[in-house]
């Protein structure tokens, strides 16, 4: 094992030699699975699609190599705009999606991008499949033939069901299978217009055999293991189309608060129907209560009126529908406007006039809607001189006038309009309109001076007209440009005396505002309007807001200010500052934009610059940083994984990186590096000096050893200059298997609570338990089982099988590696058959009682043909031992070991520090199972040219 490490470290620094010499690389990217998929399959293009069922968990991983380390973006494109994919976009690499539905199924990218060549995208087609309950619907016909001697009677049986892919029918007649041409009586056709999704079942002139119970079996053919659904109908000859009854008045006409109750009922129909309620534009009211067919709405209001139906449904025939509408009385709405006489050209109330007072209200019902008029408080009633009249008010809301013939001196007084309902229940709406010689028309107009409005940001503005007339109307706001809100986000604000007050006015409301009186202001005259104009001033809006800037000393760099818009725009002045030191100032004449050059840069130069532009209404400020900090290193992500120094529980792993920006500020002299375990506070620090300047793209290297194996470190670099640290990146280096991996080596000494990605058989008697012998119970199991891991400590984990109760002679559990796949194999390595590696682990088999350990090669396509690679019976002794034996897999392999129960309880088995790694086993400890054959060792050079181009076939 040391010489395959040994070689892998060669290859590094070989590697690390190529890379240094330009390791900047644009990305690449391709797209794996894991979850529940169903199948896999390559289409045209190169396209991936990926089946699942609905209700499991989608999960894809886009896998990304590059540097610097590529950014990644999950999108999908839906079929249509109805279709939108909700999580939009997910910046990790791993889409997840829990209990997928069919809608979220269509095209899904990966895009990955580090600014260097165009991004790499790729895309897979994830398809859903799912298979709906299927639905039977029966259709009947009954014709005249011979004479009316008999009645002809043809029954269709329709069956559909929702699925992916498309589903196929087949028909059953109790447990008779029926077939096109088995029964002559029967016929089975897809109707053209249904495009195959509908199996429809003619059972032409019914005889006493077609009396049965009927089955629709809906399939997908087990794809995705989605079983067949299956529907049951009985036909008899009592089979019929629902009939209802519905046992109220059409229409329901009740008061607020009343509580209506609707009893839908059926008289006909088998099988028994099934009853819902509907309402005709919206859902039901979310008091409303449900019993059958019977509907309970408590305490109704104007909200819950509208056309209630009764729905029967038994799937023969067409549903039965009755309907009712719910009329809730009311009134709303009152309004008066007075008409003067049309013959005279002024609009002013005068003796010896006609005058009209319209009274308008809405009702319901409006049938119900009854006037009366008062005057002075006393009734009033119709005459030559004031004719009452009313309006149809089935035709428009109702309407009632009185028409004041040759105006009098004594007319004058308060005229009041009563609007009831005919059965009462409703509170009365009554409108009062004055009549005298001060009744007048209204008028509006802006006071001197406040039709033009200049304010600034910020600040609190009333807009003002004036209005005359008896009575006096309300006012109505608006922008001159209807589709423009007003401040508070409506299209008009009503105000009483004529003041609109806008709180902290913004820019945004600079325009102009209309003032007018209602439609109905009191008289039948056009509105009346005036026009306010508004005018906000603001502080310049400049960029950048921030922007920092890294120099070396003695070099020139230029500030640029830019104003992206201010009001008043015309006088705008500048000032350039370093702190609080003035540096220049001046004005913006026909400029948008002014700059600052420092033309060599000095260590009094460094600090924060701000260039603050100026007008009537305040300031904007642009900032700058000027910096000798040094630009954040790049990891380098293109690296082999931890590797194993052959101690117990040891790491090391070789660092990589390159400098942004090296040659911006001055030379990096060297990098401190920090580390610490994920979740402790402790760091450990050291500096890494650097010879030299660095150069752009240069990899640069460094060797983490002695590393004691957690989860996972968290690593961070941070570059130093003569001006000091520069700014950090951190990264996490985690130890665990990779997924699905084309396997180099593999090595768990289950330290991790990951367990390196194993997993117990679901099919084995009882599971594998992580332990270690510092918390490990051995009361129930003495003389039994290890005392410590492989390396000694009794801190260590390791697995084993608990073999007390109520564990039997014979129980197995069985542990499993991950799945891997076999590595690519190169065209110019030499002429092989298969992949060759060398599986190797501790053992621990002490005890009375010890059952046997079993290990098997389990192969991807060879399901249930597991075969066995090693074995073990019986007590080995109180020490750990090593077992390794060569495997030679065809395709993605994993290895099961299995632990059996032997016939007592002083029987634990423990195993600890699996090892999978290419080529033959080099040193085999002696074999103690029965007829292996002995391991080969290849030529050196053979291997190593073999090693050599399987790892760059793997790379690309």
């Amino acid at each position: 094992m040391g010489l395959v490490f040994g070689l892998l470290w060669l290859f590094n620094i070989f590697l690390v030699g190529i890379h240094c010499q330009g390791v900047y690389a644009p990305p690449t990217v391709r797209i794996v699975h894991s979850g529940h998929a169903c199948n896999i399959e390559e289409e045209r293009y190169t396209e991936r699609v990926y089946t699942i069922r609905e209700g499991e968990t989608l999960e894809l991983t886009c896998l990304v190599s590059g540097h610097p380390r590529p950014q990644i973006r999950w999108t999908k494109t839906a079929g249509s705009a109805s279709d939108r994919f909700q999580d939009s976009s997910v910046f990790n690499e791993t889409l997840r999606i829990s209990r997928i539905q069919r809608h979220q199924g269509g095209r899904y990218y990966c895009k990955a991008e580090n600014g260097l060549g165009s991004p790499a995208i790729k895309s897979i087609r994830v398809d859903v499949y799912y298979l709906d309950d299927p639905i039977v619907t029966v259709h009947q016909s009954i014709g005249e033939a011979k004479e009316q001697f008999y009645y002809e009677r043809t029954v269709f049986l329709r069956c559909m069901a929702n699925s992916n892919p498309p589903v196929r029918y087949s028909w059953r007649r109790g447990r008779e299978f029926l077939s096109q041409g088995s029964d002559k009586g029967v016929e089975i056709y897809e109707p053209f217009f249904t495009q195959g999704e509908t199996k429809i079942l003619k059972l032409k002139n019914l005889r006493p055999q077609d009396y049965a119970n009927y089955s629709c079996v809906a399939s997908v053919r087990n794809v995705c293991g989605i079983p067949d659904k299956n529907v049951l109908f009985r036909l008899s000859n009592k089979t019929a189309s629902p009939i209802i009854k519905l046992l109220v008045e059409d229409p329901i006409v009740v008061n607020p608060g009343q509580t209506v109750t609707i009893v839908c009922s059926t008289s006909g129909g088998e099988p028994t129907p099934t009853i819902t309620w509907v309402r005709n534009t919206d859902e039901l009211p979310r008091n409303s209560v449900l019993n059958g067919g019977t509907l309970t709405l408590p305490a109704v209001s104007m909200e819950d009126a509208g056309v209630y139906i009764c729905v029967a449904s038994n799937n023969v025939g067409n549903p039965a529908k009755k309907s009712t509408s719910i009329v809730v009385r009311g009134l709303k709405k009152g309004r008066f406007w007075i008409t003067p006489d049309p013959y005279h050209n002024d609009d002013n109330i005068q003796i010896g006039r006609e005058v009209k007072i319209s009274c308008q209200v809405e009702a319901l019902p409006p049938d119900e809607l009854l006037f009366s008029w008062l005057k002075n408080g006393r009734p009033l009633r119709s005459s030559e001189r004031m004719v009452i009249t009313h309006t149809d008010p089935d035709v428009q809301p109702g309407t009632t006038n009185l028409d004041i013939i040759d105006l009098k001196f004594t007319d004058f007084g308060t005229y009041t309009c009563v609007a009831a309902l005919r059965n009462g229940g409703i509170p009365e709406i009554s409108i009062d309109v004055n009549i005298s010689s001060t009744t007048v028309p209204p008028e509006l107009t802006v006071p001197n001076g406040k039709s033009s409005l200049v304010v600034q940001e910020g600040a609190t503005v009333d807009l003002q007209c004036l209005v005359s007339g008896k009575p006096k109307p309300i006012i109505l706001w608006s922008r001159a440009d209807k589709e423009t809100p007003m401040p508070d986000g409506s299209l008009q604000t009503e105000s009483y005396d004529g003041v609109l007050r806008i709180v902290n006015v913004s820019r945004e409301m600079t325009g102009t505002y209309r003032c007018a009186t209602s439609q109905y202001n009191g008289f039948n005259v056009k509105p009346r309007e005036a026009l306010v104009e508004l005018t906000v001033q603001y502080p310049p809006a400049v960029e950048p807001a921030f922007v920092e800037i890294r120099q070396g000393l003695s070099r020139a760099f230029t500030l640029k200010c830019r104003v992206l818009r201010a009001h008043p725009s015309k006088v705008l002045k500048y000032e350039w500052k370093l702190g609080a030191r003035l540096l220049t100032m001046g004005e913006l004449e026909q400029r948008d934009e002014t700059d600052y050059h420092n033309r060599a840069l000095n260590r009094e130069g460094y600090g924060e610059y701000t260039c603050e532009v100026k007008n009537e209404a305040g300031s904007g400020t642009c900032h700058f940083l000027v910096t000798g900090r040094a630009y954040s290193p790049e990891f380098y992500y293109d690296t082999y994984s931890a590797l194993w120094q052959n101690k117990p529980n040891v790491y090391g792993f070789t660092l990589q990186w390159t400098q942004q920006n090296p040659l911006s500020v001055d030379r990096i002299v060297a990098y401190r590096l920090g580390l610490k375990q994920i979740g402790q506070t402790r760091w450990w620090e050291q500096e890494i000096p650097m010879e030299g300047a660095i150069g752009k793209g240069e990899l640069i290297t460094h060797n983490l050893t002695e590393l004691n194996k957690p989860e996972s470190y968290l690593v961070r670099l941070t570059p130093i200059t003569r001006f000091g640290e520069g700014d950090s990146t951190d990264r996490i280096i985690t130890y665990s298997a990779p997924v699905n991996p084309h396997l180099r080596e593999f090595q768990c000494g289950f330290e991790d609570e990951a367990l390196c990605m194993f997993s117990q058989d679901k099919t084995d008697n009882f599971d594998w338990t992580r332990h270690s012998a510092a918390t490990r119970n051995t009361k129930y199991t003495p003389n039994t089982g290890p005392s410590s891991d492989r390396s000694g400590s009794k801190q260590g984990f390791y697995m084993y099988i608990e073999t007390s109760r109520p564990r039997l002679n014979g129980d197995k559990a069985r542990l499993m590696t991950p799945m891997f796949n076999v590595a690519p194999k190169s065209p110019y390595a030499t002429m092989t058959t298969t992949a060759t590696y060398c599986f190797g682990f501790y053992y621990h088999m002490y005890g009375k009682h010890i059952g046997a350990l079993n290990a098997y090669l389990r192969q991807k396509g060879q399901a249930g043909t597991d075969s066995s690679v090693w074995t073990l019976v019986g007590n080995q002794g109180d020490k750990w031992k090593q077992a390794k034996v060569n495997i030679h897999p065809t395709s993605s392999f994993q290895l099961i070991l299995e632990g059996v129960r032997g016939p007592g309880i002083e029987g634990d088995i423990a195993i600890d520090d699996v090892t999978i790694e290419e080529g033959e086993c080099k040193d085999p400890p002696p074999n103690d199972t029965p007829s292996m054959a002995p391991p080969t060792v290849p030529h050196i050079w053979q291997f190593l040219v073999t090693l050599t181009l399987i790892f760059i076939g793997h790379q690309r």
